[in-house]
């Protein structure tokens, strides 16, 4: 066997062994299905914990079938194409903010795309053990000095072609590139298809857990959205009321029965409250340019919460115990089943190495086509030549030390991942009782803030119906105003926080919710 063909089997081994590491693994693929989304007026429903966690358990048994890697097949999205800017101002609600994230928005389309990544990678690593095809020609010329076998020096003036099925034939030496050629080492054409498989799964995994974490994003930018446009609100309708108590004290103050001091004083509450005016249309700006990045909306795109106001919406019941919520949030959250499959592919590594060098690189190659030449330019008798070559070398790294190591090194690598899993799953549970504890608080909270909106504006009401029949000055129902105008924005701020915490908790159960 030429030295050549040597060398190039422990190139092909060492390259088979160094790219053995990155493809394996066992464990089960995603199983859930994706949120349905409509746009209609939202209705949700929590899915059982059980059903989910025997879709779980039946995961096991299942893989995930690839979609097309062409961009027209079923179930992968192009790009869309953003339609020229606009100024016009868009209604959404909630419902049609979660439907906007789809398979079409960026951080959806990368993660999908990757997953796709994944699995053209697996398509490779089934293949990995049939030859590659290699077909062309070689021309070879010598003129000058070469030394024989027997230290003689000869001087040689030849040319040699070659044609076909494989190329570089020179003199009486074997093909340099054979024309069906197959390099790999045996342990990588067993596990190099399961570790990129459980690589696939952990992708698929990571998608949803992307979409999952993007639909969030998007529920929250909405409520802020719909936030900055109700204190916009309530500080309009609190900027009327320091009006009519403003011009009321002046006009005490010109009939010589209220102090000029007072009137100042409302003249100032009512430039402040203008002031507050110009920084919430601020804050709505800022707030629809954020849910139009949330949601990928054309550039130029003006967004506008369609709901009147603001209202608690139900995503989980609150009566749920925490026990059943922290099950379907371990039997449902992507990234418990990411992380179980790269547990999966860490142990199919480790089984790489350990079989490694039981079994042996292989080199086989084979040549077919035409061969011929003569003395100098000369080219003649052309006749048929064939070439097989086979070629198996054991490997045992550093004396067996090295791979001692390597394997200690998977070894580490497993634990890791199994570590990572269990540290996720106490991510996870923590996520869905802080959210479900929120949640409790939070309603209690909006019954109270609700409760002071009544006394606030009764006061209110009252101090002016006294002002009005000449019992009072006006500046008496600043205080009332004031007041009222806190107990609406803490009754809005505290929906806003149940609203936010509902949403925190379903994203913490892997939204198992049909919108």
């Amino acid at each position: 066997m030429p030295l050549r063909w040597t060398l190039a089997c422990c190139v092909c081994a060492l390259a088979a062994l160094g790219c053995a590491g990155d493809r394996y693994a066992k464990v089960a693929p995603p199983t859930a299905a994706p949120i349905v989304v409509a746009a209609a007026a939202p209705t949700f429903s929590l899915v059982s914990a059980q059903s989910e966690a025997d879709t779980a358990e039946r995961g096991s048994e299942q893989i995930i079938q690839p979609a097309s890697l062409d961009s027209s097949a079923a179930g992968v999205e192009t790009p869309r194409v953003l339609p020229p800017c606009t100024d016009a101002t868009q209604a959404i609600d909630l419902a049609t903010a979660l439907a906007a994230i789809d398979g079409q928005h960026p951080v959806v389309g990368l993660a999908r795309w990757r997953t796709q990544q994944a699995y053209a990678q697996l398509s490779q690593a089934r293949v990995l053990w049939l030859p590659t095809l290699q077909a062309g020609a070689s021309y070879s010329r010598l003129d000058g000095n070469v030394q024989a076998s027997d230290g003689t020096i000869l001087d040689v003036n030849r040319s040699s072609l070659q044609a076909g099925l494989g190329a570089g034939a020179v003199g009486a030496g074997q093909t340099i590139r054979p024309g069906l050629v197959a390099e790999f080492h045996l342990a990588d054409a067993i596990y190099q298809p399961k570790i990129v498989e459980r690589r696939a799964w952990a992708r698929g995994h990571a998608s949803r857990a992307a979409q999952n974490d993007q639909l969030l994003a998007a529920g929250l930018a909405h409520q802020q959205l719909l936030a900055a446009q109700q204190r916009l609100a309530l500080l309009e309708d609190h900027s009327n009321r320091i009006g009519t108590l403003a011009g009321l004290t002046e006009n005490f103050a010109r009939a010589g029965q209220g102090l000029q001091a007072d009137a100042d004083r409302l003249a100032t509450e009512r430039r402040l409250t203008d002031a507050s005016l110009r920084l919430g249309e601020e804050q709505v700006v800022t707030a629809s340019s954020r849910l139009a990045e949330a949601i990928s909306a054309p550039p130029g795109t003006l967004l506008a919460c369609a709901e009147p106001m603001a209202t608690p919406i139900e995503l989980v019941a609150i009566g749920s115990t925490p026990s059943d919520l922290v099950v379907t949030g371990l039997s449902n959250r992507p990234e418990l089943k990411e992380a179980q499959c790269l547990v999966a592919e860490a142990c199919e590594r480790l089984q790489r190495e350990r079989h490694a060098p039981l079994v042996p690189s292989v080199l086989l190659g084979m040549t077919y086509g035409g061969f011929g030449g003569g003395l100098q330019w000369e080219q003649s008798d052309f006749n048929d030549r064939a070439e097989f070559n086979a070629l198996a070398v054991w490997q045992v790294r550093n004396l067996g030390f090295g791979e001692q190591a390597i394997r200690r090194e998977r070894e580490a690598v497993v634990q890791q991942t199994k570590f990572e899993r269990v540290r996720r799953m106490d991510e996870v549970a923590r996520e869905v009782l802080e959210a479900q504890g929120q949640v409790t608080a939070r309603a209690g909270r909006i019954e109270a803030a609700r409760a002071a909106i009544g006394t606030a504006a009764d006061s209110y009401d009252r101090n002016l119906a006294r002002i009005r029949d000449g019992q009072g000055l006006p500046i008496e129902a600043l205080q009332s105003a004031e007041a009222l105008d806190r107990a609406r924005q803490a009754y809005l701020q505290a929906v806003l926080d149940y609203n936010e915490a509902q949403l925190r908790l379903c994203r913490a159960l892997g939204w198992p919710v049909r919108v």
